[in-house]
């Protein structure tokens, strides 16, 4: 949710660890905020639900739920993504789920268990895998437990599950329990207490016993590391190949020493993109800073990152970029051909605009005649592109610069050689047909690119050329 303020550890390179699951290289990731992706069920829509074009607040609820995310599994399919990442979809009492009430329940604003199985089986029957929300750090104050200490103070059985400084429970003017992050109906639990370990690995077990395929980590840094180091031991039993992700803001190192997460929500890798997609970097600083990212890393996470451009976190990319359809074309070609899956924050890929929270979380609109479907297809195509070879998955990544505006990435795998020439200026660019070391024929871009048979190759302004060898 926030940067965490970990110091940060020098980082072994040939650190990491080898059970990072075989697919996560081969993924292409969609996040859902699942009020406002699509309603396919108006029976479990809340009260006061409002309108799909209406503007979203951190307060009101769009109806968005299961069986709608369901219904527009074609979409996922069509653009290319084969797993999804959904933000919190447990009993809660907001629209944004981060409140936990009841961790065994699917919200009620959603549907039900038997609902999630459907739904989970529908993705998986197309080769999409699903991946939920561990907001382990805090609950909702609607939580069961911690409704009861707020009822019996010091009698309660689980006055021990939460930090509480006297009785009774005081909320206002300022709580006296710990929080996450000052918010007051986030009360924070004492993972140094048993019970909640259980309880909490518990509940992590059982929802992978019912088949998900993975658990993004939600503000793990306020937790000891202990408690993930375990968590991994529990749900990694039952399921080896089920993926671990951290958010972190900040360079993951500590997290992918092998012994808590797979990979890390490659925020790092996001500011170095867009700055170079918004000319407040040069190509030379964006090859250091990807060099310095790459180093930072353990080479066995280097393809178990989870990259992305927005989130429900941030404004949309879109936005950031300032309205700069060109700027995001090329920021998409940056992520897409990344070491680690890309993820896409639904709507982006139509050219959804917003602010940050709760301007970001807008309602996914689904009238194809609103959509910027020139962008829908290039996303379409980089994916396709990706799918289509390994050196976009599992390659070598070195960055050469060319000019200010001006690089060209190798991606190197046995067998398969992929170059992507990224011009960011707004005028063509002449470049050495030496520096495309033997490139053979275009995997995207202008099909006639090199048949000139000169020394030079002409790459459009704000071009991206995929070429192969």
């Amino acid at each position: 949710m926030i940067p965490s303020t970990r110091p940060r550890e020098a980082a072994d390179p040939d650190r990491g660890h080898p059970d990072v699951p075989g697919w996560v290289p081969d993924a292409v990731f969609y996040q859902i905020f699942p009020d406002r992706f699509a309603n396919g069920d108006p029976s479990l829509d809340p009260e006061g639900v409002v309108p799909w074009s209406a503007k979203p607040t951190r307060s009101n609820y769009f109806g968005g739920d299961l069986p709608g995310i369901q219904s527009h599994l074609d979409h996922l399919e069509h653009l290319g993504a084969n797993a999804v990442y959904l933000t919190p979809i447990f009993e809660a009492d907001r629209a944004h789920r981060y409140d936990t009430a009841d961790y065994l329940r699917i919200d009620h604003r959603l549907g039900d268990l038997e609902v999630f199985e459907r739904f989970l089986a529908a993705a998986h029957a197309r080769g999409i895998r699903i991946v939920l929300d561990a907001v382990f750090n805090h609950c909702g104050e609607g939580h069961w437990a911690f409704r009861h200490v707020r009822a019996h103070g010091a009698e309660s059985p689980y006055v021990d599950w939460f930090r509480i400084d006297g009785y009774p429970v005081v909320r206002d003017p300022v709580p006296n329990y710990a929080t996450c992050m000052d918010c007051k109906y986030l009360p924070q639990f004492n993972h140094d207490n048993e019970e909640v370990r259980e309880y909490l690995f518990g509940v992590a077990e059982y929802w992978t016993r019912l088949g998900i395929d993975g658990w993004r980590l939600d503000v793990p840094f306020l937790i000891g590391f202990d408690f993930w180091r375990e968590f991994r031991r529990r749900v990694k039993a039952i399921n080896p190949d089920l993926y671990i992700v951290a958010e972190v803001w900040e360079p993951a190192i500590e997290w992918l020493e092998g012994d808590t997460a797979d990979g890390a929500m490659n925020y790092p890798l996001r500011d170095v993109i867009l700055d170079f997609a918004s000319g407040r970097s040069p190509s030379q600083r964006f090859a250091e800073d990807l060099e310095a990212l790459s180093h930072a890393l353990p080479r066995e996470s280097h393809t178990a990152m989870l990259n992305l451009l927005g989130s429900h976190d941030t404004e949309r990319v879109l936005t950031h970029l300032q309205d700069s359809v060109e700027a995001l074309r090329l920021a998409v070609a940056l992520l897409v051909t990344s070491p680690g899956p890309p993820m896409i924050y639904y709507g982006d890929e139509i050219g959804t605009v917003g602010a940050s929270d709760p301007g970001c979380r807008t309602a996914m609109q689904w009238d194809e005649a609103t959509w910027n479907t020139d962008l829908f297809d290039w996303h379409r195509r980089l994916i396709e592109a990706r799918k289509e070879h390994p050196a976009l998955r599992r390659g070598s990544d070195e960055v050469v610069p060319v000019s200010d505006r001006l690089l060209i990435r190798h991606r190197v795998v046995e067998g398969d050689t992929v170059m992507v020439v990224v011009n960011a200026a707004g005028t063509s660019a002449v470049i050495d047909r030496s520096l495309l070391r033997g490139a053979s024929h275009v995997i995207l871009g202008p099909a006639d690119l090199l048949d000139s048979g000169g020394d030079s190759v002409t790459i459009p302004p704000w071009g991206v050329v995929l070429i192969g060898r």
